[in-house]
């Protein structure tokens, strides 16, 4: 069995930004030389996901309306964690809701995918470079 990491590294201008990496997995395949096996996309923040969906904008603004109905940035007052001088709290709840990482199954050299899906790195608390992991295993 064959092991492969590497890092891809991200600095969204905004305080919020969903960026399509299937690109970029789909170099770290490649370069890896694995054919069978399972890939990890990991966000390595606290304040950022990686989720599978459809690529799709008005999917990714309902994302966006329906993280921030549920975790609003403002008023800073309503995150305890905000009175450690931190402006971030929504960003946590906002990760812990869209969760942390996804697992592809590598078949035949490829991203073994569903119709329509694809990987994305979802940033809540940006303006400041952050990273994912790739991790693949397999022969």
């Amino acid at each position: 069995m064959k092991s492969y990491r590497n890092e891809l590294w991200f600095q969204i201008p905004r305080r919020s930004g969903i960026v399509n990496i299937t690109p970029e997995v789909n170099d770290c395949l490649r370069e890896s030389g694995i054919h069978e096996g399972l890939c990890l996309v990991n966000a390595m923040n606290i304040t950022a996901s990686v989720f599978i969906n459809d690529d799709e904008p008005g999917l990714h603004q309902d994302y966006d309306d329906w993280l921030e109905g549920l975790a609003p940035h403002e008023p800073l007052e309503l995150y305890r964690h905000n009175h450690t001088g931190e402006d971030n709290g929504d960003a946590h709840l906002k990760r812990t809701i869209m969760g942390r990482e996804v697992v592809v199954a590598v078949t035949n050299g490829k991203l073994d995918f569903g119709t329509w899906e694809q990987i994305f790195y979802y940033e809540f608390d940006g303006r400041r470079r952050k990273h994912v992991l790739v991790k693949i295993i397999g022969d």
